[in-house]
C-alpha cells in the first residue's frame, strides 16, 4: 500500500489482535476507578507496609509521597493507554505513511475520552473524587507519550528510507 492509498479494514481476528491490549488496559483503569483503589484504601495499605518495613514513617511526608505516587500512576497509566491505542490504530490502518497524524489524533482523543469517563465514574463513588485536573493530567500524559512515539516513528521511518 502506498502512502496515499486509503487504509484497508482488517479481518475480525486481526482487529481483535490489534485492540485487545488497549481494551484490557481500559478494563484495568476501570477497576482502579473503584472504591477498592481509593486514596484512603491504597494509602492505609501502603502506610502499613512501609511502617512494617522501615519503622516509624512521618505521616505528612507519607501523604505527600502517596499523592505523587498516585499522580505518577495517572501519567504512566494514561501514557500507556495512548500508546496502546496508537498500536491498535497502526495495526488496523496499516503502514504509517500519511496516516500517522490521524492515528495520533485518534489515539489522543481516545485517551482523553477514557480519562473523562473515568473521572465522571469516580464522581459517583463517595470515596473517590472526579476532577477535571486529573482529566487534564491524563490527557497531557497521553499527549507527551504520543509525541515521543511520533518522534520515534519518524526517526524509524527516516532510517528505513535512507537504507
Amino acid at each position: 500500500m502506498s502512502k496515499d492509498e486509503e487504509p484497508k479494514p482488517s479481518n475480525p481476528l486481526g482487529l481483535a489482535r490489534a485492540w485487545w491490549p488497549a481494551m484490557v488496559w481500559i478494563g484495568l483503569i476501570s477497576i482502579e476507578s473503584t472504591d477498592a483503589f481509593s486514596s484512603q484504601n491504597t494509602g492505609s495499605l501502603l502506610y502499613s507496609l512501609l511502617t512494617r518495613l522501615f519503622g516509624n514513617v512521618d505521616l505528612s511526608q507519607f501523604l505527600l509521597f502517596h499523592f505523587y505516587l498516585r499522580k505518577t500512576g495517572h501519567v504512566i497509566g494514561y501514557g500507556m493507554l495512548a500508546l496502546l491505542l496508537l498500536r491498535g490504530w497502526r495495526m488496523t490502518i496499516g503502514p504509517v505513511g500519511t496516516w500517522l497524524t490521524r492515528m495520533l489524533v485518534l489515539s489522543w482523543i481516545g485517551t482523553a475520552f477514557v480519562a473523562s469517563m473515568d473521572e465522571w465514574h469516580q464522581s459517583f463513588i463517595p470515596s473517590r473524587t472526579g476532577t477535571v485536573h486529573d482529566v487534564i493530567l491524563d490527557s497531557v500524559a497521553g499527549f507527551v507519550f504520543l509525541l515521543l512515539a511520533y518522534l520515534w516513528l519518524r526517526r524509524d521511518e527516516t532510517t528505513r528510507q535512507a537504507a
